[in-house]
């Protein structure tokens, strides 16, 4: 996520580093590169320019801290104006409506039917709410299904109506169902459209004048730059929407739309999405944002994915196993899985400050423990239980059933003993260290 660009700003904010004062002359350096790194990220001109001119002044206008140097004044300047320019506070979601009604529009291709089902998983999981997603995409043959397809997935209904070519009925059809049927927020879910479609435009028009929701929300590819803010302006003319969702942040994308959409349309970036998994959606915090861009990590939002994963129960039934020296490869594996739902493994690593220069260059994929797995399920149950047990001839076994060496058996097995012994001596304290521990051993 915004690896070029945090390299870019890494590179111009360097320009103050090891100077004495801030003057005229190397601020003037900085945000030339600062201006340029933003172009390259594909942010509107004017904008760069006006972000750039507010940098400058700030930092002409302060004298540097007896504890801070000029280049960390500057990146301070900087990650506060980076915040401003999204949005500066985070915003929520309006759910005052019984039922709520979320409209959800977009391009073509931009991931709306998705993320609808992203959102409605989100909104179930973490806001307790009871919503129904409704399709009301009558021109792609596929839509209809592929929200029901989703729908299962996470255990959330769907309603639909292939014989009606109406949207505006279906949507009024779908809220009805959701009165009817107890559903306190209903997404509905409408066909792509292009901005210079004069006719779509008027359909999506037509349909939000009808049911009058309480969130229009506007999906756009993060991926398209600039070409997305035009486009969200075009469509925030006609719609007047509430807010942004930003799609395939976990892709190559260079960050323009993410910087300068709130600037353009005046409207907030409320979540975004980082994988293709019904749980990567986040919801858009501008200051954590511009922390990550800054390769500052963000250590807040990877530790509350931690405490959504954090099962207390689960946490006391290992803490005594530990102390008993009864922690075996099962706990480990159930450990493994806690870590995977948290999310994208490069995203995850993204967030701890300092890791973004490290892992440039590298693949990190969501299967990163595949082989720690496949090891693990190679064991008997007997075997994982009491990993003492594991002779020569059994690890022989085991590397020939998970498709691995012996000496990545022999590396797991030393590992997790190494891992047993510091959790039995911190007691408690060890799910970071383990965390750790797992890296390492990918």
């Amino acid at each position: 996520m915004f690896d070029n660009l945090s390299e870019k700003l890494d590179k111009a904010l360097h320009t103050l580093r090891g100077h004495g004062q801030i003057t005229e002359i190397n601020v003037a350096e900085t945000t030339k590169e600062v201006r340029r790194a933003l172009l390259d990220a594909d942010v509107n001109f004017k904008i760069a320019k006006e972000f750039t001119n507010r940098v400058k002044e700030r930092a002409l206008g302060q004298n540097v801290l007896t504890s801070l140097q000029p280049g960390q004044l500057m990146v301070k300047i900087v990650k506060d104006e980076l915040t401003e320019l999204m949005g500066g506070e985070t915003e929520g979601i309006n759910l005052s409506g019984t039922p709520s009604v979320i409209l959800m529009t977009g391009l073509q291709g931009s991931g709306k039917t998705t993320f609808s089902g992203k959102l409605a998983n989100f909104l179930k999981t973490k806001k307790s709410k009871k919503p129904l997603l409704v399709a009301c995409d009558v021109y792609r043959p596929a839509a209809i299904d592929q929200l029901h397809i989703v729908g299962e997935q996470i255990d959330v209904d769907v309603y639909s109506d292939k014989e009606n070519k109406n949207p505006v009925a279906i949507a009024h059809a779908g809220i009805a169902k959701a009165k009817a049927e107890g559903h306190n927020v209903v997404i509905i879910d409408t066909a792509g459209r292009l901005a210079v479609d004069g006719k779509m435009m008027a359909e999506i028009s037509e349909i939000h004048t009808a049911i009058q929701p309480q969130e229009t929300l506007f999906v756009v590819d993060a991926m398209t730059g600039q070409d997305a803010v035009n486009t969200a302006k075009a469509f925030n003319d006609v719609l007047n929407f509430d807010g942004v969702i930003l799609t395939k942040l976990d892709g190559d994308t260079r960050g323009g739309a993410a910087i300068s959409i709130k600037s353009v349309v005046d409207k907030p970036i409320k979540f975004i999405g980082t994988g293709e998994k019904m749980e990567a959606i986040d919801v858009f915090h501008p200051s954590r944002m511009a922390d990550r861009i800054l390769g500052m990590g963000d250590v807040i939002s990877l530790v509350e994915r931690a405490q959504e994963q954090f099962d207390e129960e689960e946490a006391r039934k290992i803490q005594k196993k530990i102390a008993k020296n009864k922690f075996g490869f099962d706990d480990f594996l159930s450990q493994i899985q806690q870590i995977k739902k948290m999310g994208n493994m490069k995203d995850l690593m993204g967030m701890i400050p300092g890791a973004g220069k490290a892992l440039k260059g590298l693949d990190i994929d969501d299967d990163a423990f595949k082989h720690i797995e496949a090891i693990i399920h190679s064991m008997t149950p007997d075997e994982r239980s009491n990993p003492s047990k594991l002779n020569v001839s059994r690890k022989k076994r085991i590397a020939k059933g998970s498709g691995r060496d012996m000496k990545e058996v022999n590396q797991l097995l030393k590992q997790f003993d190494q891992m047993g012994k510091m959790m039995k001596m911190m007691q408690g304290g060890g799910g970071k260290k383990m965390m750790q521990m797992m890296q390492n051993m990918r």
